[in-house]
């Protein structure tokens, strides 16, 4: 066996075990009665799997191909998805080899700041919609104690 098929038969079971660690499930879960569009769910769930590690710094992604194949959706769709998150940089590609997770550190700084400006906007907004401060701070509060969302 030469070093070639031993690195791919190595790559397929660390997905295996992956997939059996995350008890065999879909990595991404599509709503089609979402009114959210399909290419935005995809990028939703590649960025958290991304972000909490599932995919780790360069790690792989599959094909274009491959993923509209096992989501049963158009690879126009993936396509887009992939183009987004590359301009966002959480995925980079390099030609002939494929499409890679990015490094961690980078992708959740920006992300960070990113949503932190989404969410000055919205208190900014409910607080114009007379909203009172302790009613986003119960929210908050409930949120960090892991209470989910009502």
């Amino acid at each position: 066996m030469n070093a070639y098929t031993f690195h791919a038969i190595l790559t397929v079971l660390k997905q295996i075990v992956r997939l059996v660690q995350m008890g065999g499930i879909s990595l991404i879960q599509l709503n089609y009665r979402d009114s959210k569009p399909i290419y935005e769910q995809i990028k939703d769930g590649l960025r958290k799997l991304v972000i909490s590690g599932s995919l780790s710094a360069n790690e792989k992604l599959p094909s274009v191909r491959e993923l509209a194949s096992s989501l049963a959706i158009n690879p126009n769709t993936i396509q887009k998805a992939y183009r987004d998150l590359e301009s966002e940089g959480y995925i980079y590609t390099v030609a002939g080899r494929g499409t890679f997770a990015a490094k961690q550190q980078e992708i959740v700084e920006a992300r960070r700041q990113e949503l932190l400006e989404r969410f000055d906007e919205i208190v900014e907004e409910l607080f114009f919609l007379s909203v009172e401060e302790s009613e986003l701070m119960g929210r908050m509060d409930r949120l960090a104690r892991g209470g989910g969302r009502q």
